[in-house]
C-alpha cells in the first residue's frame, strides 16, 4: 500500500503537526508540501492520502483546493489548523465544508483532526477594522486572547487545549495506524 501526506502552511503550525503525523505513517510514506502536490496531475499511485491545511475563510486555503480537484475515489484523513477554538461552531463548519469537498469526488473520509493555529498577525490587522456583529470581529475577549498569545504565559492558556490536542491527536493518529494494519 503506498500513502502520501501532504500539508500545506502559512505560520508553521500546519507542519509541526504533519510531522508529528508522519511519525505514525509507514517509513515509505511521500511527505510533500502543497506546493509540490500541484505537480502531481493524479493520484492513482496511492491508496490512502493524508492531507493538512490551514483555514481560509472557512475553508481550505487555494493552494489545497486546487490540489483536492485531482484526488478522488481515494481513502483520505485530514487535519487542519485554524484561528478559532477548536471546539467552536466555526470549526466544526469548516469539517462539514471539508469532508463534503472529499465526498463530491468520491473520496472516502477515515478521520481527521483539528487543532487552533497561530493567527497571522496581518489577518489580526483587519479583524481589528471589522464591524462588531461580524464573525471574525476583534471584541475584547479576543483583543484580551491575542494580548495573552504574544505573552510568554501562553503555556498556561492553552494547557487544557493541549490536553485536548494530545488526545484527538491520539485518537486520530491510532485511526491511520489501524486503517495501515488491516489494509495492507
Amino acid at each position: 500500500m503506498k500513502s502520501i501526506l501532504i500539508y500545506s502552511t502559512l505560520t508553521g503550525n500546519t507542519k509541526k503537526v504533519a510531522e508529528s503525523i508522519k511519525e505514525v505513517m509507514p517509513e515509505n510514506t511521500d511527505f510533500i508540501s502543497i506546493d509540490e502536490a500541484k505537480n502531481i496531475e493524479n493520484f492513482d499511485d496511492y491508496d490512502f492520502i493524508t492531507i493538512g491545511y490551514w483555514v481560509d475563510r472557512g475553508t481550505a486555503d487555494k493552494k489545497t483546493l486546487e490540489v483536492l480537484k485531482n484526488i478522488k475515489n481515494k481513502k483520505i484523513a485530514f487535519f487542519f489548523t485554524l484561528g478559532a477554538y477548536p471546539d467552536s461552531e466555526h470549526a466544526q463548519k469548516c469539517v462539514d465544508r471539508f469532508e463534503e469537498l472529499m465526498k463530491n469526488n468520491n473520496n472516502e473520509v477515515l478521520g481527521h483532526f483539528h487543532c487552533q493555529g497561530k493567527i497571522d498577525p496581518r489577518l489580526a490587522e483587519k479583524f481589528k477594522n471589522l464591524p462588531p456583529d461580524h464573525p471574525h470581529a476583534m471584541n475584547e475577549e479576543r483583543k484580551k486572547d491575542m494580548l495573552k498569545l504574544q505573552n510568554i504565559q501562553m503555556m498556561k492558556i492553552f494547557k487544557k487545549q493541549k490536553i485536548l490536542f494530545q488526545k484527538y491527536f491520539q485518537i486520530f493518529k491510532q485511526k491511520i495506524i489501524d486503517y495501515l494494519i488491516f489494509n495492507r
